[in-house]
C-alpha cells in the first residue's frame, strides 16, 4: 500500500497522522534548534582569558516571554486538536453500522446484524461508519487494525465500543495487540473492504438462519423471559420495550442508562441495580449463557427499542409482531418508563 493510500485510509487515519507527524517535526525543530543554540554559546562565550569576567545578565524581558508563549501556544495547540481527535473517536455516528465482537483465546469471533458469523475476518463496506461492540470471553485482549489507526482493549465482563469508517477497498492486518497467553502472536486476522455492491453481494452469500436479532428473541422465549417480561407492561417484570438507552431508576435512588453493559449485568446479575417498584425474582443466567448467546438477547432488546425520534420499536424493518411475539397496541397510552413505581411488581 501506498504512504498515500495509508493516510487517507479510515476515518481519522490522516487526523491522527497530521497529529503524530505535526508532534515529531515540532519535537525535531525544537531538539535541533536546542543543540545548535548549545554549541553556539559554548564556542560564542567561551571565556578567551583565564581572568576574563563576564558581564552578568539578570533580565531579558522579549527572551523569557518568547520562551514561555511560544511553547505554551505549541502545545495548547496540540492539546486541542489531539482533544477534538479523542473525541471524534469515542463518538461513532449515529448511523453507524454494529458489529457485535467476542474474543477468546485465541480468536476473534464477529457477528453481524444480519446474523453472518466470522471468525478471524471481517468484511466491512467502504465509506460506511462501523461500530465494533466487543467483549471477551477469557482474559483481556486488545482489537488493533493498524492501517485505521484504531486499537481498543476488549475486557471480560465489560463492553467496550471503537469505530472506523473503511475509505478504500482492500485487505488490512487485524493483530490481537495484549499478551494473552502462548498462542497470542497466533490471534491475527483480517479486515477485508469492499465495494457496497460487493458487500451486500457477500451479505447475501453468507445469509444465516435468522438475524441476529432473531436468534436473541428465540433465546428470549427459550429462557422463559418473555413469561414476565411484557410488551403491554402487565407482567410481573419491567417491559423491555423501549428500554436500550434509556434512563432506568434502581431502588437505591440511582439512574443508569439501559446500555450494552447494564443490560448484561442484568441477565448475570439480576438482584444488582433492580428498576424501582420491582422486586427480584428474575433468576441469574451465569453460566447458562455464552458470550454469544447474551450478545444475541442483547441485539433483541436493542432491536424492540425505540427509532431516534419516535416512540415505535427500531428493528430491522419487518412487522412489529416479529420481535417479541407479541404485536403492541400503539394507539393506546405507552406503558410507563421503567423505574415509575408498580404496587406489588416484581423483577
Amino acid at each position: 500500500m501506498s504512504l498515500v493510500a495509508l493516510l487517507l485510509q479510515g476515518s481519522v487515519t490522516h487526523e491522527y497522522d497530521v497529529l503524530f507527524w505535526s508532534i515529531v517535526a515540532l519535537c525535531a525543530v525544537v531538539a535541533t534548534a536546542i543543540a545548535w543554540f548549545l554549541i553556539y554559546s559554548a564556542w560564542h562565550y567561551r571565556r578567551r582569558d583565564p581572568d576574563e569576567l563576564p558581564p552578568q545578565i539578570r533580565m531579558n524581558i522579549p527572551i523569557e516571554v518568547t520562551w514561555i508563549a511560544l511553547p505554551s501556544i505549541l502545545f495548547i495547540a496540540m492539546f486541542v486538536y489531539g482533544s477534538k481527535l479523542y473525541f471524534d473517536v469515542e463518538r461513532p455516528p449515529d448511523n453507524a453500522e454494529d458489529v457485535y465482537v467476542v474474543a477468546k483465546q485465541w480468536m476473534w469471533k464477529l457477528q453481524h446484524l444480519g446474523g453472518q458469523r466470522e471468525i478471524n475476518t471481517l468484511h466491512v463496506p467502504v465509506g460506511r461508519a462501523i461500530r465494533l461492540n466487543m467483549i471477551s470471553a477469557d482474559v483481556i485482549h486488545s482489537f488493533y487494525v493498524p492501517a485505521f489507526r484504531i486499537k481498543q482493549d476488549v475486557l471480560p465482563g465489560r463492553y467496550t465500543t471503537i469505530w472506523f469508517r473503511a475509505v478504500l477497498p482492500g485487505t488490512y492486518h487485524l493483530f490481537c495487540a495484549e499478551y494473552c497467553g502462548t498462542e497470542h502472536s497466533q490471534m491475527i486476522g483480517w479486515v477485508y473492504a469492499m465495494q457496497p455492491r460487493d458487500y451486500q453481494l457477500w451479505l447475501e452469500q453468507g445469509a444465516a438462519e435468522g438475524s441476529l436479532a432473531s436468534t436473541g428473541e428465540k433465546l428470549f422465549h427459550q429462557f422463559g423471559c418473555s413469561n414476565c417480561h411484557h410488551f403491554d407492561g402487565h407482567g410481573p417484570g419491567p417491559s423491555l420495550l423501549g428500554l436500550y438507552r434509556h434512563a432506568v431508576q434502581t431502588e437505591e435512588g440511582k439512574v443508569v442508562i439501559a446500555d450494552e453493559s447494564y443490560i448484561r449485568s442484568k441477565i448475570l446479575n439480576p438482584s444488582a441495580k433492580v428498576p424501582q417498584g420491582f422486586k427480584t425474582i428474575m433468576p441469574t443466567f451465569k453460566g447458562q449463557l455464552s458470550e454469544d448467546e447474551i450478545t444475541a438477547l442483547i441485539a433483541y432488546i436493542k432491536a424492540i427499542g425505540p427509532r431516534p425520534g419516535t416512540d415505535l420499536p427500531s428493528g430491522p424493518g419487518e412487522q412489529l409482531g416479529d420481535y417479541g411475539g407479541v404485536t403492541p397496541d400503539l394507539s393506546e397510552p405507552p406503558t410507563p418508563p421503567i423505574g415509575t413505581p408498580n404496587p406489588g411488581g416484581v423483577h
